[in-house]
């Protein structure tokens, strides 16, 4: 029997991302900041998109050369094609890696960089770069997007967008896997499926 999950959008449907980490939407406004004629509006649209860009990789702001890192990613983005003045030196960009770092292994102590996702998301991260497409591909997206959502929820950081679920998956498996966050929505239920589950077994 087929499956048919709504709301996936098929990695093969779509072009690959240059800077997964950002976001096809991200990627969206670069294009079109390159296809504007007006240089004053263009170099205004350029830096309304790093502002974006530093909301969607908060860790970057603890570098003290995150500003050149996020005009670095512009260039790489815009394919060379964006005329701006750039207010760094963006020659050496090319050196940076267009894909977002694997999600490193647990460190000696046992311990995961990003604690708010346990071992089980981040095994689920390792089988999604591993499978081909196909129907168990979709459902494990959909299973880890909801898994990932309620540890988010569990650690306390209150609602949670499905943006930023979206971007870590494509972040955490080395832009494989990428979804557009306009058709794919996580269901809400589920991610509070657990938690309710136990809540009603200790009233009993």
């Amino acid at each position: 029997m087929t499956m048919d999950i709504k709301g996936l959008d098929y990695n093969t449907q779509r072009s690959a991302l240059k800077m997964p980490e950002y976001g096809r939407e991200i990627q969206k406004m670069v294009d079109y900041a390159i296809t504007i004629a007006d240089r004053d509006e263009r170099q205004a649209c350029a830096e309304t998109i790093v502002t974006h860009m530093a909301s969607k990789v908060p860790q970057l702001l603890e570098n003290e050369d995150y500003q050149q890192t996020l005009w670095d990613h512009l260039y790489l983005m815009s394919g060379k094609q964006l005329d701006i003045e750039w207010p760094f030196d963006v020659s050496n960009a090319e050196r940076i890696q267009s894909k977002p770092e694997p999600l490193p292994l647990p460190n000696r102590n046992g311990a995961m960089n990003l604690r708010h996702y346990g071992r089980l998301v981040e095994s689920m991260f390792n089988k999604l770069k591993e499978m081909p497409e196909g129907e168990e591909l979709d459902e494990l997206i959909r299973i880890t997007a909801s898994q990932m959502k309620r540890d988010l929820m569990t650690w306390g950081h209150g609602s949670v967008e499905d943006e930023r679920v979206i971007n870590d998956l494509a972040r955490f498996t080395d832009g494989k896997i990428q979804v557009d966050p306009a058709s794919f929505k996580i269901n809400v239920a589920m991610a509070h499926s657990n938690g309710d589950s136990k809540k009603s077994k200790r009233k009993k």
